[in-house]
C-alpha cells in the first residue's frame, strides 16, 4: 500500500519539483559582454554576424571588424576549403556578439583570465577537428605574434583529444553552439528578468551614503549634471557628475528647521525646487517646517543663488511664498514641483492627527483651507510685485469662498510625486503627474493628479469608504487610484517616478515607486489599450544576476524619496535608522543588468563646474557583488521577500571594500607592429642573412600506418644549423585513433606557409600585447633555451591535397620546431598566462639598493617603479621615491588615469590594469605609505603633479597597496 501511494504521489510531486529545478538552472543564466555590461540591441543591423542583430554584444563597428578579420584568414584557401571551413572559423569569430560571450570566454569574472577562443561543444568540437583543425593556428594568429603559437598547435592539431581540451567549455548548457539552439535558455533573453513569483529583479548602484534622513535629490537641468541632495536637518549638499561633493553646502537651513532626532519625525527640511530656467533665473525653493511663536508652520521660501559661487545659495535672500499653520505635527505634506505649464505645484498634508478630525468633512474636502490640498501658483516676474500670482485657468477662481490656489483636493498626505518626461520617441505621456498618498487605516494609493480633480479624502481610502457617511454623498464626484495596495504590503507609500532614461530600454514606462516601512519596491506599467496599470514587484537580483561592475543587490529597508537625474536615470534614497540625526542615508541607483542601451548612445558630457571650496571624494560601503566571495555570513542589510509582508533584519556594515577590477574595456583597434630600434632590426637581418647561406636543414619523416584500431606514430626529427648553435630536437606525438577524414588535411600546409610569410614580412613585437576588450594576456615564448627572435614554426609535414592553393614562402630559412608541450603548458597558454621560461643573454635586471640611490646617478623625487614577487618589469606594486626613500601608493581613488603616468614614466605607451587591495603583492611595515587619494588627468609627467593627499598622509594600509599593469 505504501509502494502504491509513493507511486500515485511521485508524478505529483515531480510537478512542484521540476519548476522549482528549471529555475534554479535558469538562475545560473549570465548574459554579459566581454567589456563586463549587459548585451545590447545594435542601433543598425549587424551585417556579418547577422544572428545577433536583434540582441547581442556587438555594434556595427565591432561586426565589421570581425568580418574584415575573417575574410583575412580566408584568404589562404581556395574555394573548396572555403567551402569547408568558413562556417566554423565565421562561427568561432562571431561569438564574440554573442549575448552570452562572457561565459563562452571565461569572462564574467573580471579579475580572471579570459579563454583565448570561446568554448566549444564537445561533438562541434570533433566537427571542427575532423573538418578544420589546422585552422586554429590562424585563429589564435592576431592575439600574438604567430611563432608563440606554433608550438602549441603543431602539438595539439594531430591530437583530438588535446584539441578539444584546449576548446571545449565543459558547461554543456552554456559552450557553443548549445547556447544558441536552447530554447528554453533564450526564450526570455534580453527582458527583465522575474523570479517565480513573478517579481522583476534589478540590481543598485550605489551613489552617495553617509547622509542624514535624505529627503530629496534633483537636478539644475543645465548640462552640468549636477544633482542636489536635501538632508532633513536642513543642509542641501551639491554632487557633481562625478560622484564627488564640494564640502560647501548649497543651503544651510538647519537653525530655522523645526525638527528632532528621534525616529519617524515628519518636520524638517521636507523638499527643494529649481526653477525651471535655473541658468537665467537662478532661484530656487524650499518646503519647511518652522515654528513661529510656538505655532508650528509650514514654510514655502524663495532663495537666490549667490551672484560669487553657482554651487550656493545666497542666504540673505530668504523672501517667503506662502507658510500654512500646522494644527499637528504630522501630515505636513512635503512637495515642490515645476509642471511642464512652468508653474509651481506645492503639496500640502491635512494636518495631521488621524482620520482628518477637523471641521464636519475635514481640511482636505474643505476648499476654504490650504491643508489637504495641491496648490499651483505663478511665481514668474515677483520680484516687484506679490511673492506669486495665481494662473487664470485654476480650477476653482470662481468657487465662492474657495481658495484661488487649489489646483486639486481630496488629498491626506501626498509624499513623493513627480512629472512624467513622455516617452522618449512618441511623447506619449509626457506632463503627466504622479503622487504618493499615504493611507490611513487600510490601504496605500498611487493617484494620477488632474485639475481640479477631487481624491476622496476622507470619505475615500484607497478604493474603500472610510468615512461611509460622505462616500454615499452622491456629490462627490472622486477620482479613484491608478492602484491601492493594502497594508500587508506596506503602510507608507513613497511615489516615485516613471523611468524615461537611455541606459536601460527595457524600464520605459515603468512607474517605480516604494514603501516606507517595508522597504517594498514595487512598479505599475500601462496597458495603453485599456488604461489600466498592472503591478510587479521588484526584487533584488541574485548574485549571478547581478554580477557586474559596481553592482551591488541589498539597500537599506528605509525608501525616503525617488529621484531622476539630468538624463532621466532613477534613483531612490533609503536609510537604515529612521532620524534625522542618523548618518545612515544611502542614494542608489536603479539598474537593469538584463539590457543595456547600445554603446555611444547615452554618451554625456558634462559640462564644466567652477569649484570654490573642497571636493569631498566618494567611496562606496556596500560590498560590490563581483567581489562576493563564497561565505555562510549572512548578507547585510538584504531585503527578505514574502507573500504577504516584508521583514527586514537589521545587521552591522561591513567596512568599506573596493573593488579589484582591470579598467572598463574599450573596443579593440588593430594593433599595429611596434617598429624596433634600428640596431636591433640590423641584427635580426644579420641573422636572417646568416640563415640563407647556411647549409639548408635536413628534415626526415617516418610514419608508420598498422591497422586500426592501434593508435598512429608519427616521430619527427629535425635538425637545424644556424651560425649559433646547432640544435636537435626529436618529439613522439600520439595521434588520434580516429583518423582524420582525407578530403580537408592538405591545407595546413597553406595556412603555415602564409603565417610563415608574415613573419619574415614583419618585425617581432615585443611589447606586451594586450586582449581585444582590454583584458591582459601574457603570450609565452617558445620554450627552447634560444632567444625568442630565433624561434620560428615549422611548416607541415602533413601531405597536400591537390585542390588546396599553395602560397610561395617568402623566406628561404628552414626554421626549428619544438612540439614538445607539458599539459600544464597548453593550460596555461589557453587562458593567456605566462608559461615559465628561461632566456638567454645578458638580462640582468637589479632593483637599487639603498635609499634609492643608482650608481652615478641620484634619483629625482617622484620616480616610480614596479615592484613584482615574480620579477615581471610590466606589472607589480607601484612604489614612488620620495624624500630620500621608496614608499607605496595607496589605490583610493586611483583610476586608469593615474596608472598611465605611471606606465609612462616607466616608459610604456599606455595602462593595462589598476589592481587594487595589494593584488600585486602587499608591501612589509618597514615601507612607509607616502601617497593617498591620488587623482590624475592623465597627462600629468608624475604622479606629484596630480591631485593627492600631503606626503605621508594616509588613511589606509598595506593592505591598500595599488599595483598596475602596463603594456
Amino acid at each position: 500500500m505504501t509502494s502504491n501511494l509513493q507511486h500515485a504521489l511521485f508524478p505529483h510531486l515531480l510537478l512542484l519539483v521540476l519548476p522549482l529545478l528549471l529555475q534554479a538552472w535558469w538562475g545560473s543564466c549570465h548574459p554579459q559582454c566581454l567589456d563586463y555590461k549587459p548585451p545590447f540591441e545594435p542601433q543598425q543591423p549587424l551585417l556579418f554576424c547577422k544572428e545577433y542583430s536583434k540582441f547581442g554584444c556587438c555594434d556595427v563597428e565591432k561586426d565589421e571588424e570581425i568580418s574584415v578579420r575573417f575574410y583575412s584568414i580566408m584568404e589562404n584557401f581556395d574555394s573548396s576549403g572555403y567551402a569547408t571551413c568558413a562556417k566554423y572559423i565565421r562561427s568561432i569569430l562571431c561569438q564574440e556578439c554573442s549575448p552570452y560571450a562572457a561565459h563562452l570566454y571565461d569572462a564574467e569574472d573580471a579579475n580572471t583570465p579570459m579563454r583565448m577562443l570561446p568554448g566549444l561543444c564537445g561533438d562541434y568540437c570533433s566537427d571542427y577537428w575532423h573538418q578544420c583543425r589546422y585552422t586554429l593556428s590562424l585563429l589564435l594568429e592576431d592575439l600574438g605574434g604567430p611563432q608563440q603559437f606554433s608550438n602549441l598547435t603543431a602539438t595539439i592539431e594531430e591530437d583530438r583529444r588535446r584539441f578539444c581540451d584546449f576548446l571545449e567549455l565543459k558547461d554543456r548548457q552554456y559552450c557553443y553552439p548549445n547556447v544558441v539552439s536552447n530554447a528554453e535558455l533564450n526564450a526570455n533573453l534580453g527582458i527583465v528578468r522575474e523570479d517565480p513569483k513573478g517579481c522583476l529583479e534589478l540590481c543598485l548602484e550605489e551613489v552617495a551614503n553617509g547622509l542624514r534622513n535624505p529627503v530629496a535629490m534633483i537636478h539644475a537641468d543645465d548640462g552640468t549634471h549636477r544633482f542636489f541632495v536635501a538632508e532633513q536637518l536642513g543642509y542641501v549638499w551639491v554632487y557633481l557628475a562625478n560622484g564627488s561633493r564640494i564640502d560647501r553646502p548649497f543651503l544651510n537651513l538647519t537653525r530655522a528647521v523645526l525638527t528632532s532626532p528621534w525616529a519617524g519625525d515628519e518636520r524638517g527640511f521636507l523638499c527643494i525646487a529649481l526653477h525651471p530656467r535655473f541658468t537665467t533665473v537662478r532661484k530656487a525653493y524650499v518646503y519647511y517646517s518652522v515654528s513661529v511663536k510656538k505655532e508650528e508652520r509650514i514654510r514655502i521660501s524663495e532663495f537666490t543663488l549667490s551672484a560669487h559661487d553657482d554651487n550656493q545659495l545666497d542666504h540673505s535672500s530668504e523672501r517667503t511664498i506662502l507658510e500654512v499653520v500646522e494644527p499637528a505635527s504630522n501630515h505636513n505634506g512635503g512637495q515642490l514641483l515645476f509642471g511642464h505649464d512652468g508653474y509651481l505645484y506645492i503639496f500640502i498634508g491635512d494636518g495631521g492627527r488621524a482620520g482628518d478630525p477637523f471641521g464636519k468633512f475635514g481640511n482636505s474636502q474643505n476648499k476654504s483651507t490650504l491643508l489637504g490640498k495641491a496648490l499651483r501658483v505663478d511665481i514668474e516676474n515677483n520680484d516687484e510685485g506679490p511673492p506669486y500670482t495665481i494662473p487664470s485657468d485654476n480650477p476653482f477662481l470662481s468657487e465662492k469662498e474657495a481658495r484661488p490656489e487649489i489646483y486639486a483636493y481630496g488629498v491626506r498626505n501626498m509624499w513623493r510625486c513627480s512629472i512624467d518626461r513622455g516617452d522618449p520617441v512618441t511623447g506619449r505621456g509626457r506632463g503627466r503627474m504622479f503622487c504618493g498618498d499615504v493611507g490611513q487605516n487600510k490601504y496605500e494609493e498611487v493617484d494620477l493628479i488632474v485639475k481640479g480633480g477631487n481624491y476622496g479624502w476622507r470619505a475615500k481610502e484607497g478604493f474603500s469608504c472610510y468615512d461611509r457617511k460622505l462616500c454615499q454623498n452622491s456629490s462627490l464626484d472622486d477620482i479613484l487610484p491608478i492602484f491601492a495596495y493594502p497594508h500587508k504590503l506596506g503602510k507608507s507609500v513613497t511615489g516615485g517616478y516613471i523611468y524615461r532614461g537611455c541606459q536601460m530600454p527595457n524600464l520605459n514606462g515603468l512607474y517605480i515607486f516604494g514603501d516606507f516601512m517595508s522597504g517594498r519596491l514595487m512598479s505599475l506599467k500601462e496597458d495603453v489599450n485599456t488604461g489600466e496599470w498592472q503591478y510587479n514587484e521588484i526584487c533584488m537580483g541574485t548574485d549571478q544576476t547581478c554580477r557586474f561592475p559596481r553592482l551591488i543587490n541589498s539597500y537599506y529597508k528605509y525608501i525616503i524619496s525617488f529621484a531622476e537625474d539630468e538624463a532621466g536615470e532613477l534613483y531612490f534614497l533609503a536609510t537604515g535608522a529612521p532620524s534625522a540625526t542618523a548618518r545612515a542615508g544611502v542614494i542608489y541607483k536603479i539598474v537593469d543588468p538584463s539590457r543595456r542601451a547600445p554603446p555611444r548612445k547615452c554618451t554625456i558630457k558634462p559640462s564644466p563646474v567652477k569649484i570654490k571650496g573642497k571636493l569631498i571624494h566618494f567611496h562606496p560601503k556596500e560590498e560590490f557583488v563581483i567581489n562576493k566571495k563564497p561565505t555562510t555570513t549572512a548578507v547585510p542589510t538584504t531585503t527578505t521577500r514574502r507573500t504577504t509582508t516584508t521583514t527586514k533584519t537589521p545587521t552591522r556594515r561591513k567596512s568599506p571594500i573596493i573593488i579589484i577590477k582591470p579598467p572598463m574595456p574599450t573596443r579593440r583597434t588593430i594593433r599595429k607592429p611596434t617598429p624596433l630600434p634600428p640596431a636591433t632590426t640590423e641584427a635580426i637581418a644579420r641573422k636572417a642573412t646568416t640563415r640563407e647561406t647556411s647549409p639548408p636543414t635536413t628534415r626526415k619523416t617516418t610514419r608508420k600506418t598498422p591497422p586500426p584500431p592501434p593508435t598512429i606514430k608519427a616521430t619527427i626529427k629535425a635538425t637545424t644549423a644556424t651560425t649559433i648553435k646547432p640544435t636537435t630536437t626529436t618529439t613522439t606525438v600520439q595521434m588520434a585513433t580516429t583518423p582524420a577524414p582525407t578530403t580537408p588535411t592538405g591545407y595546413r600546409t597553406t595556412v603555415m606557409t602564409a603565417a610563415l610569410s608574415r613573419i619574415a614580412q614583419t618585425p617581432i613585437d615585443t611589447t606586451s600585447p594586450t586582449r581585444r576588450h582590454g583584458r591582459p594576456l601574457q603570450y609565452p615564448p617558445s620554450s627552447t633555451s634560444q632567444p625568442l627572435h630565433q624561434v620560428y614554426p615549422s611548416p607541415s609535414t602533413t601531405p597536400q591535397s591537390p585542390y588546396w592553393s599553395q602560397k610561395p614562402t617568402a623566406t628561404g630559412y628552414k626554421p626549428q620546431i619544438n612540439t614538445t608541450l607539458l599539459k600544464s603548458q597548453e593550460e596555461k597558454l589557453r587562458f593567456g598566462e605566462k608559461l615559465d621560461v628561461t632566456v638567454e643573454g645578458n638580462q640582468v635586471f637589479k632593483r637599487p639598493r639603498g635609499r634609492g640611490r643608482k650608481r652615478g646617478r641620484r634619483l629625482r623625487g617622484g620616480s616610480v617603479r614596479l615592484v613584482s614577487p615574480d620579477g615581471l618589469l610590466d606589472r607589480g606594486r607601484v612604489e614612488i621615491f620620495l624624500r630620500g626613500e621608496w614608499g607605496t601608493v595607496c589605490d583610493d581613488l586611483f583610476t586608469s588615469k593615474a596608472g598611465t603616468v605611471v606606465c609612462r614614466q616607466l616608459g610604456f605607451r599606455m595602462v593595462l590594469a589598476v589592481m587594487k587591495r595589494a593584488a600585486l603583492g602587499e608591501a612589509d611595515k618597514s615601507i612607509r605609505i607616502l601617497l593617498d587619494d591620488v587623482e590624475c588627468e592623465g597627462g600629468e609627467r608624475s604622479l606629484l603633479e596630480c591631485k593627492r593627499s600631503k606626503v605621508g598622509k594616509h588613511n589606509c594600509s598595506h593592505g591598500e597597496d595599488v599595483g598596475v599593469i602596463c603594456g
